[in-house]
């Protein structure tokens, strides 16, 4: 899927009537153009054994909510009143509803293999737009992958750290993808916030991990990280893995409510890089009690819907499908 975007740079109200809503607080955000360390336990246990399982605590469920218009702008100043949550077919009560801009822990995970080498200098830039759309009390780490994934930064609070780092950063080897993603999504479970994401941004297929795909997939399906990742794949002469890329991205990115995005050139890394930093910090939190509450250890499909005056109904809710219940 093809990102491309105009430069919008006005906020206009939208006048129109909502329930306990003020006009004056919903606006559509102007928008940017959008064209080694190891994890205990060591990722060859990991490629050995099956991936350890990480469950959500059912007893209160967060789900982080992005409200967009047509043109990917982000929507803020909605009121609870505004959205329901269903599990299942069953609609759930809303205990708690913020729109507030909180702290959250970020993983950036860098594709530094060989074929990166003409896009370097994007991609720090890529990194430095999305640390500067950044809530000043997020936490970082980072992670850089070819041959293997390597924590470059651990988890800091100053920017600065990561820009450092990326200085220093030279390309070469093969793609480690998968195993790169897997010690990020670990190295979540120690993260100081409970809203959490990772940024993936490659351009290639993984041809060098030795966790498989099928248990990256279920890893990032089971936890309680949202994955956005950034794929710059070559339409000319492609790699079978670079075929394969964006599917891959795709498929580890979606089911966590992340999103993944294609591009075709590495010049327009940097403001979807930015995009993804506002969409985090304009999100909504939805977090309900299931009225079925069980540690099944079970799927429980979950659906946000927007409550809306039918002159809004061009707004669209993203949030993450669902989740795994914790075992007894």
């Amino acid at each position: 899927m093809k990102v491309c975007f105009a430069f919008l740079f006005l906020f206009f109200s939208l006048g129109f009537t909502l329930a306990q809503t003020s006009l004056d607080d919903i606006h559509i955000q102007p928008r940017q153009t959008i064209p080694s360390l190891r994890v205990e336990g060591g990722l060859e246990e990991l490629a050995n054994n099956a991936v350890p399982l990480i469950r959500t605590d059912v007893k209160l469920v967060l789900v982080p909510v992005s409200v967009t218009d047509p043109d990917e702008r982000f929507v803020t100043g909605l009121g609870q009143n505004n959205f329901q949550i269903y599990e299942g077919k069953t609609q759930q009560a809303i205990q708690n509803f913020s729109q507030e801009d909180v702290p959250i822990s970020i993983g950036i995970i860098l594709d530094v293999s060989g074929s990166m080498g003409d896009k370097l200098e994007r991609l720090r830039d890529a990194v430095n737009q999305f640390c500067e759309a950044a809530n000043p009390q997020d936490e970082f780490f980072l992670i850089t992958f070819s041959n293997e994934p390597r924590m470059a930064v651990d988890f800091t609070t100053s920017t600065n750290e990561i820009e450092k780092e990326l200085v220093f950063m030279q390309p070469k080897g093969r793609t480690s993808l998968l195993d790169a993603t897997a010690m990020g999504l670990l190295k979540m479970k120690v993260a100081r916030y409970g809203k959490k994401a990772l940024l993936v941004i490659s351009d290639g297929g993984d041809n060098h991990s030795r966790v498989g795909e099928r248990d990256l997939k279920n890893m990032a399906r089971e936890s309680d990280v949202m994955i956005y990742s950034i794929g710059v794949f070559d339409r000319y002469v492609p790699t079978p893995e670079e075929v394969l890329g964006p599917s891959l991205l795709s498929a580890i990115s979606e089911p966590t409510g992340g999103r993944a995005y294609t591009l075709d050139s590495p010049d327009e890394m940097p403001t979807v890089a930015r995009h993804i930093g506002l969409e985090l910090r304009t999100q909504y939190v939805l977090a309900y009690r299931p009225k079925e509450f069980g540690h099944d250890g079970k799927w429980h499909k979950i659906r946000v819907k927007l409550l809306l005056p039918r002159k809004l109904q061009f707004l669209h809710a993203r949030a993450k499908p669902g989740y795994y219940a914790t075992l007894r």
